[in-house]
């Protein structure tokens, strides 16, 4: 058999391999949104107990800045479980470790701010009664912008794939 044997050689490119996709681990992602909702529920009820009739002082005071931090953190920490719930088992990005660094600072600054009077650096130290002031909103406020920065660069995000643009001549 003196048949001529055709071999080609065939490239392959970056694109043409293709990783596993595995499914929404949908469990998780339904538990962590169950307490993003809470978290949202707790801290409610420490920034507007009168909407619960739970309000027994005309000021924002201690317990009320505490209630709303504690549920801010339920809040971050749920957040955290849902979206990288969404990374698949895939290594997350670079971005999303540093949108994670960010939460985690945001809540920092959100806490340091909120205590402020109770750390003795606000406009109502203690021994006086804390009052969540115009200062220690802004920066919370601060706070929670960092956070939302951070959510963002912690999504997944799909790579666009450079094109080959050379022909074989």
């Amino acid at each position: 058999m003196t048949e001529e044997m055709n071999t080609s050689v065939q490239e392959i490119k970056p694109s043409d391999i293709n990783f596993p996709v595995f499914p929404l681990p949908r469990v998780r992602i339904r538990i962590a949104l169950v307490g993003i909702m809470f978290g949202f529920l707790v801290m409610l009820i420490g920034a507007k107990p009168s909407w619960f009739g739970l309000d027994r002082s005309p000021v924002v005071g201690f317990i009320q800045i505490a209630v709303m931090l504690i549920g801010l953190a339920i809040i971050c920490i749920s957040g955290y479980t849902a979206v990288h719930a969404l990374w698949r088992k895939h290594q997350p990005a670079i971005s999303a470790d540093i949108g994670l660094r960010l939460v985690s600072t945001g809540y920092v600054v959100t806490l340091f701010s909120g205590m402020a009077d109770v750390f003795g650096v606000g406009s109502h130290p203690l021994p006086g009664v804390p009052v969540f002031g115009v200062w220690q909103a802004r920066g919370m406020e601060i706070g929670l912008a960092v956070i939302a920065i951070g959510f963002v660069m912690m999504f997944p995000y799909k790579q666009k794939t450079k094109t080959d643009t050379t022909v074989n001549q």
